[in-house]
């Protein structure tokens, strides 16, 4: 079990039983499916023709919320509910068209919402996608601010479209693949209940020496990186063949395992772990294996594709994010 997040208040162990019960009470469902077998990857794929398919994803933000609330600082969240859905869709080659959010809130505040809604405009323009709807609910007696009346939960879903042929499904990846990892932003939109309780003795504008010059408060609210565009333009390269794609979420590395979990990912080179880990880790007395598995350390995607052409996809995704470069290879289980 993960101790520090389970004192935290997060038993990642149960959570994951818990999303197995679930799992297994909808596959009672019986009616024909449109769905192409794609079992634990980032995202779903519905055949809607004899080439197309309708990739899905949902997402919301976490209790990253929790900061925004206690420091009114409303505007970036929206990147992040952006993020966490964009960023798993194209994992399985799907290029993201139209988001849909829903917002729970204590308080219909005009003001604070459209600060929130700010950060999903900025978001779906870098994402290149439309949001063509959502949904406002006013829900005082489940939601609770911090402070209240302030309290709000933000979440989205999002489509993409993809050829059929062309889903990027894990399987291809084979021992000997390079990883090639594109650099996180910090923390992005996972771990927040345990490295909110990790840094529970600091205040929001303290500026501890490990963040250099930076405030908490920034750090923890820096937004979620968007990868649709290096990705897509990876993925249509004549120069590279994606034998995977992995958004590194809450889990951390292990998300590697949803490409193909029967073979080792070695990390060789990783990328440099931002500050804010640092700190998380020394205050919240995190061991370094429970901040691999909670933790993105540094590498929020990753691309696995063959040893020969780990530079080209380097060069690609580092054009639009700087610090990409192989970090690991694929390699036989035992």
């Amino acid at each position: 079990m993960s101790d520090a997040y389970a004192a935290a208040g997060v038993d990642i162990d149960r959570s994951d039983a818990a999303v197995g019960a679930i799992v297994g009470a909808l596959g009672s469902i019986e009616v024909p499916s449109r769905q192409v077998p794609l079992p634990g990857h980032y995202a779903s794929v519905l055949k809607v023709s004899d080439t197309l398919g309708i990739a899905f994803a949902t997402d919301g933000v976490g209790s990253k919320l929790v900061v925004a609330e206690q420091t009114s600082r409303l505007d970036t969240v929206g990147i992040d509910c952006v993020a966490m859905n964009v960023n798993d869709v194209i994992c399985v080659g799907a290029e993201p068209i139209a988001l849909v959010d829903y917002l729970a809130v204590e308080e219909p505040d005009p003001d604070r919402l459209a600060q929130i809604a700010r950060g999903i405009a900025v978001g779906a323009q870098s994402a290149g996608c439309e949001v063509p709807g959502g949904e406002l609910a006013v829900l005082p007696e489940l939601i609770k601010g911090h402070p209240s009346p302030h309290g709000f939960d933000l979440c989205a879903s999002v489509i993409g479209t993809v050829q059929l042929d062309a889903i990027v499904t894990g399987k291809a990846v084979s021992p000997g693949d390079a990883i090639v990892g594109v650099p996180s932003s910090g923390l992005h939109s996972n771990g927040y209940t345990l490295a909110r309780h990790a840094l529970r003795e600091l205040d929001y504008d303290d500026t501890p020496a490990e963040l250099g010059g930076q405030t908490v408060a920034d750090v923890l609210l820096e937004p979620t990186l968007i990868y649709v565009r290096a990705v897509l333009e990876l993925l249509r390269s004549d120069n590279v063949d994606v034998h995977g794609l992995a958004h590194i979420t809450g889990g951390g590395l292990d998300n590697l395992k949803r490409l193909r979990d029967d073979v080792e990912y070695r990390m060789e080179d990783p990328l440099d772990v931002p500050p804010v880990f640092g700190l998380v880790q020394r205050l919240g007395d995190v061991s370094d294996d429970e901040m691999r598995r909670v933790f993105n350390m540094g590498m929020g995607f990753a691309a696995v594709v063959p040893a020969e052409q780990a530079d080209a996809a380097a060069a690609i995704l580092g054009a639009h994010h700087p610090g990409t470069r192989r970090v690991g290879r694929v390699a036989e289980t035992g």
